[in-house]
């Protein structure tokens, strides 16, 4: 019989080449890798599975149409997890490769799947469709605020997504993670900053006082939670939002701290510079529907998964030296 192939685009950033791994180890799939291998796309994310007989790598873009085409007709399932995603580019630099990549993009695999017809298409959208949170927890009823650039191009791609389910009977089903961390995942964001800044003994710089505050996902919870929504019945998952949370928030301030004391760092390393405009104040997701569609909730409590996220950048000093000396400047997510 012949395998289901899974294609994952963006397969070489950090959430996708997790979800990769998991497949390749979980599952009996064949699994294609489509990445342009931009800033945030690394192939050192795959370099354990690279040679995996059940992986093909292809070097490509979602928003290149012909070569999109090609590949869908050969898949059965897709998961769309290709973005830009760094928030404070998108605000400080300008939307259009947000537009372009998380929007057009994903517009080109739908368009490319009316043509050739998949068994499921898992688009990862993301909690900063929400914008603040206006209830606790936020359920996916929540009102859609995001409040950046990158924000409202994931929402545009949500909802785009959302109407080709209504409109064309496309099998889609629409993930929202929340804040992601642990191994190998850029050090522009949060998490990975904060660890190698304390590795450097330089500042932990936190935006305003510190007080936003995120649910945070281990990556691997993640991963189990996406290819939970391949395996789930389809008449139970086709047209629907899920979350993907802990139900938990921490504050940036106190992952500072926790980052500080686990590396037995002073604490007067933790520095505060002007708020981010467009910040999102909280961030706590529901976990119910999750747990009753998919089957899962997240495993990895986050004093668990910042023990092994530290002691991985700790363990890998050369995978993020050299990215951090190309960028000079700190980023949060």
């Amino acid at each position: 019989m012949t395998r289901k192939r899974v294609l994952v685009t963006g397969g070489a950033g950090f959430i996708s080449s997790n979800v990769i791994r998991h497949l390749l180890e979980a599952t009996e799939y064949d699994v294609v890798s489509l990445d342009a291998l931009t800033y945030a796309g690394n192939l050192e994310n795959l370099a354990d599975v690279m040679s995996h007989e059940r992986l093909a790598f292809v070097h490509g873009d979602i928003r290149n149409a012909e070569l999109v085409a090609e590949i869908v007709a050969e898949v059965d399932v897709i998961v769309n997890a290709a973005a830009e995603s760094h928030v404070e580019k998108s605000i400080l630099e300008g939307a259009s490769e947000f537009v372009t990549t998380n929007v057009e993009g994903t517009q080109i695999l739908l368009d490319a799947v009316r043509e050739a017809p998949v068994e499921r298409f898992v688009l990862i959208s993301s909690s900063e469709v929400y914008g603040t949170a206006e209830s606790d927890p936020m359920d996916e009823e929540h009102a859609l605020n995001p409040r950046s650039p990158y924000a409202a191009t994931k929402a545009g791609a949500d909802r785009l997504a959302y109407s080709y389910y209504v409109t064309y009977g496309l099998p889609i089903v629409i993930l929202r993670p929340f804040n992601n961390y642990g191994p190998r995942q850029h050090w522009e964001k949060v998490v990975p900053r904060f660890v190698t800044s304390a590795l450097s003994d330089e500042p932990l710089t936190v935006h305003g006082d510190g007080h936003a505050s995120r649910d945070w996902l281990y990556v691997e919870d993640d991963a189990e939670a996406i290819v939970a929504a391949i395996e789930a019945d389809l008449d139970l998952v086709a047209g629907e939002v899920i979350n993907v949370a802990t139900g938990i928030d921490v504050s940036v301030s106190d992952i500072a701290d926790l980052v500080l004391d686990m590396l037995g760092k002073p604490r007067s390393l933790r520095s505060h510079v002007e708020e981010r405009p467009g910040q999102v104040d909280r961030h706590i997701g529901s976990t119910d529907k999750a747990a009753e569609l998919l089957g899962w909730r997240a495993r990895t409590s986050f004093s668990e998964g910042l023990e092994r996220t530290v002691a991985w950048y700790r363990e890998n000093e050369a995978w993020w030296r050299g990215a951090r000396r190309q960028v000079t400047s700190g980023y949060s997510s």
